[in-house]
């Protein structure tokens, strides 16, 4: 039988819709297991995908649902482990720009020199930020009273006055040997508290900054070490 080119277009013309509304039809029959609530994991409907949340250190990942991980994230305020960190890493670093301080004058080295430049160059704005995060939260630059004196000296690293005074009067190579051992000292002590404040401070920013001080003098005391 001759069929028309009307009659064609006709055909295609119904054939289009139905051939949707199979399509929608399937669909639907795919998505009928969840109309209950619950996906094919039987996991509730909205949910989401698991995600991975990296452990502390030295603890496991956890599997958490997205419910879980969105609560997680949403409790990032900062502690008191991260406002003590912030108030005594200020005076550790002031400690450090004090020594880098006397290096032009004292020192003999000229490696010695250019790393004291880089030591003041990157730990005065850290002192800087840390202040800032202090007023943005509300928080005194320095503990007060008796926990404030209590606290520095309790700090890692941190050189006595009378080191502090035998510093100072040092010149060329005795200078050099003796700043070399206080700051390495002195970065280790950072290192420490960094590492402190990662596994017990809650503030995302504050673990960012804690990376930083990581990252930097843990460079910084290699170099050091070759110096001495």
């Amino acid at each position: 039988m001759h069929r028309s080119t009307d009659g064609n277009k006709l055909v295609i013309k119904v054939a289009a819709p139905a051939l949707l509304t199979a399509l929608a039809l399937g669909l639907t029959a795919c998505d009928s297991g969840a109309s209950d609530g619950t996906d094919r994991a039987n996991s509730p409907v909205g949910s989401g995908p698991s995600v991975i949340a990296p452990g502390k250190p030295g603890e496991a990942a956890e599997t958490l649902s997205a419910r879980d991980a969105q609560e997680r994230r949403g409790d990032d305020k900062p502690n008191s482990a991260d406002v003590r960190y912030a108030q005594m890493m200020i005076q550790h670093h002031r400690q450090a720009l004090k020594m880098t301080e006397l290096v032009p004058k004292q020192a003999e080295s000229g490696p010695l020199k250019r790393l004291a430049e880089r030591i003041s160059a990157a730990q005065g704005p850290e002192v800087e930020t840390m202040r800032g995060w202090l007023k943005q939260h509300g928080r005194e630059e320095t503990p007060s009273g008796q926990e404030g004196h209590a606290g520095h000296e309790a700090m890692p690293g941190m050189a006595s006055e009378a080191q502090l005074k035998k510093l100072r009067a040092a010149r060329g190579k005795a200078f050099d040997t003796q700043f070399l051992k206080l700051m390495i000292t002195h970065h280790e002590g950072a290192v420490t508290m960094a590492t402190d404040v990662k596994s017990q401070g809650n503030d995302v920013r504050i673990e960012e900054m804690a990376d930083d001080v990581i990252a930097q003098q843990t460079t910084e005391i290699s170099r050091m070490r070759d110096m001495s």
